[in-house]
């Protein structure tokens, strides 16, 4: 049979579709015709195996070229006289082929796992595994802060406790020991959650390292761990911070330079500060106050449950004189807004450490930097000891410090404990039988701890030897309001 020649195959036409086409050798060749006109060739091999015959795919004119279409007809004749079936080792040569490329990308994989660093394991934590209610704000900033600078280009497979210890120890030796607490809580929650999971179980070939981390053995020996913070203001100190807020005033309104003179602590400050002593509130429910939760008729609070500390449960404060005199003063400076304590460059309330942060800002001597040394100051932050109070004898002082020390002053007071902790809106102890069926609400026994806490301090801070600063003059005044 005399072999094909090229010219022969461009030949064909479309009308040619289906024709079949020899030559030498058992290779034959269909014509294909597509919509448009374009003309193929499909060649294939017959030949004979095992008693049937079969094709074996050649290639395609004018894809290929004839001769190397021949070329692969010739190769799968070959493999007929050494008894093997072209179809069937085309079939292993692809499976083969294919189980190369994917042990390639397995392998890809592998490496890729490998290299694994301490801040793709937090990134991915914080998209699957964790879910705050600042929106993981907190744990990005103290992770960014403390962890990530020294940990986070180490592969996870070359993580060990040591370097964990390491980050924890350099919180404490600037004394930040309960944060170092925090810290190892975070870190602990995080690999508990890694070690469950791929690729990061593969990766904690000897564990989680922070199973070997007793955190006893890295804070301070005088730390306590139980994290009970027992700074109380006793009545001097009181009197003392009154008078630094008056004084501090009464300079600066006396100041013929005002952008020189010093700042003294914003009024909304004093406010927040004097409402949380004399209603025992925490920082975060007096931040987000609304004024249409101020009802200065009846002299009530409404906090929502929302607000609360693990939102527990809603409250209502009953506000002393004194406590309800400090919501019209503080009215007269923001009662412009729907919140209590608006943020100044932004919508909504101020943030919940703005008030922290301007009371520790004003007692440096006790604040140290990530060396252990005396922090420094910090850009557009206050650095003074204007709000030590006893002259440091007594430690700092927090926001937070004026609700344990408003509780302590109801106790000395007389005042029921069981009634206090209701002041406080804390979860009482009992049976959920007993929660269940009494439900009394203690109004009155409430209104009263808080109306002998407003008096208490309205005398203590009567006895101040300083006259009181004049108030700032302004036209608002506070509405009557009901929640």
């Amino acid at each position: 049979m005399p072999k094909l020649q090229p010219k022969q195959l461009e030949a064909q036409r479309a009308g040619d579709n289906g024709k079949t086409l020899r030559d030498d050798g058992g290779l034959f060749g269909r014509v294909r015709a597509k919509a448009d006109g374009t003309v193929s060739i499909s060649f294939y091999y017959r030949y004979r195996f095992d008693g049937k015959l079969k094709d074996y795919a050649c290639g395609t004119w004018p894809r290929e070229s004839l001769s190397k279409i021949r070329t692969t007809r010739d190769a799968a004749k070959l493999l007929v006289k050494q008894h093997i079936d072209p179809s069937s080792h085309q079939k292993v040569a692809k499976q083969d082929a294919k189980d190369a490329v994917t042990a390639r990308l397995a392998e890809i994989e592998r490496q890729k796992s490998e290299a694994l660093t301490f801040q793709d394991l937090f990134d991915t934590w914080l998209l699957d595994g964790v879910r705050r209610a600042d929106g993981n704000a907190e744990l990005k900033r103290s992770f960014n802060a403390d962890v990530l600078p020294k940990l986070g280009k180490k592969q996870i497979k070359e993580l060990t406790e040591h370097d964990l210890r390491g980050v924890l120890r350099a919180i404490v030796t600037r004394g930040a020991n309960r944060t170092a607490v925090v810290m190892r809580n975070n870190l602990t929650q995080m690999f508990v959650w890694a070690e469950k999971r791929q690729p990061w179980r593969k990766l904690l070939v000897d564990g989680n390292p922070m199973d070997l981390i007793e955190i006893e053995k890295v804070v301070s020996t005088d730390y306590d761990m139980n994290n009970r913070r027992e700074r109380l203001l006793a009545e001097e100190e009181i009197r003392e911070l009154h008078d630094i807020f008056q004084r501090m005033q009464a300079a600066y309104d006396a100041a013929p330079k005002k952008r020189t003179a010093a700042q003294p602590v914003e009024k909304t400050t004093q406010c927040a500060i004097w409402i949380m002593l004399a209603t025992l509130c925490r920082v975060g429910e007096t931040s987000k106050a609304r004024w249409e939760h101020i009802n200065f008729d009846t002299g009530e609070w409404f906090i929502p449950q929302d607000d609360t500390k693990g939102k527990r449960s809603e409250l209502t404060v009953f506000l002393s004189d004194f406590a309800l005199d400090q919501f019209r003063q503080l009215y007269k400076l923001t009662g412009h807004s729907e919140w209590c304590f608006p943020a100044k460059n932004r919508e909504g309330h101020v943030c919940e450490k703005s008030i922290s942060k301007q009371v520790g800002d004003r007692q440096c001597r006790f604040k140290k930097g990530k060396d252990g040394n005396p922090r420094k100051p910090m850009k557009r932050r206050r650095h003074d000891d204007t709000l030590v109070l006893a002259n440091g004898k007594n430690g700092a002082w927090t926001p937070h410090d004026m609700r344990r020390t408003g509780a302590t002053m109801m106790q000395s007071l007389g005042i029921a404990l069981d009634i206090i902790d209701r002041c406080q809106n804390h979860v009482l102890e009992g049976s959920k039988v007993r929660r269940h069926y009494l439900h009394h609400d203690y109004a009155p026994e409430k209104r009263e701890a808080w109306r002998l806490l407003g008096e208490q301090l309205t005398l203590i801070l009567s006895a101040s030897t300083h006259n009181k600063a004049p108030q700032q003059s302004s036209q608002r005044e506070a509405p009557s309001r009901s929640h």
